[in-house]
């Protein structure tokens, strides 16, 4: 089972669509795929529709793993659509308080993952905005990571900042830990500044901007608007096809 982090320091980069649609496409391609929603705002969950009033979420998981119970994975999974969830809820945010006192702390994620080991080949997890506990839990637990990045941001900072951190989670906590690249969203190819963007990128970090890039698509909003991943709800969109090929580009790496 392969664990693949959706990361970066930074809100309305396209975080949440990147996990839900790359993993419908992995699904797509015959990967058994279950996605993890490590966000307090769990947008996931309410993009997949589901409600608040799920029995279990990755909160109460994470809490089992810390105090040392049994870890009731499966009675979190959600599978009302195409895709399995362990889903997030506003609880999650007191998390960060909750857990700092916790002994292997950056390890509870892992420990709740190795649950369903033999069950999914790939584990997507939507991490927050922010390289709080949480997204340290997810780097602690992932193979690879990946981080969008909204092209009209200038997004530079942001990514050499998380370069920094993501040097040290490899030096301290998860020495196999990888990146699977850099993906551009909301991109525009006729718009200069989305091309210039493109390009010091490459410069900056020329075997990690991906191919793959995420044009800017009103179907894939209207998908989530939807509770639906974009190939669900129009699979011959752009966003559909740009998923795919993301999601071509990105196993490539995973299986080389």
């Amino acid at each position: 089972m392969l664990i693949l982090s959706i990361a970066i320091q930074k809100g309305g980069s396209g975080k949440t669509t990147t996990a839900l649609n790359l993993a419908a496409a992995l699904h797509r391609a015959g990967k058994q795929v279950l996605l993890v929603d490590l966000d307090p705002q769990a947008n996931l969950t309410q993009s997949m529709g589901v409600t608040d009033d799920s029995p279990l979420s990755i909160y109460e998981l994470l809490k089992q793993a810390a105090a040392g119970e049994t870890i009731a994975v499966e009675q979190a999974i959600v599978r009302t659509g195409v895709l399995p969830l362990i889903p997030a809820n506003l609880e999650l945010a007191g998390a960060e308080l909750e857990l700092v006192n916790v002994y292997g702390r950056e390890q509870l994620l892992k420990q709740v993952l190795k649950q369903v080991w033999a069950q999914f080949d790939i584990v997507v997890v939507d991490c927050p905005p922010a390289l709080g506990m949480l997204t340290v839990n997810a780097l602690t637990a992932s193979d690879y990571v990946l981080l969008p990045l909204q092209t009209a941001l200038l997004p530079f900072k942001g990514v050499q900042q998380f370069m920094k951190n993501l040097q040290q989670i490899r030096q301290q906590l998860n020495k196999k830990l990888k990146m699977a690249g850099l993906v551009l969203t909301q991109y525009d190819e006729h718009k200069s500044m989305h091309r210039s963007v493109r390009i010091a990128l490459e410069k900056m970090y020329p075997e990690l901007v991906l191919s793959a890039e995420i044009r800017s698509n009103v179907a894939l909003a209207r998908a989530r608007e939807e509770a639906s991943d974009i190939f669900t709800y129009d699979s011959q969109a752009n966003g559909a096809k740009d998923y795919y090929r993301l999601a071509t580009e990105v196993a490539a790496r995973f299986y080389a």
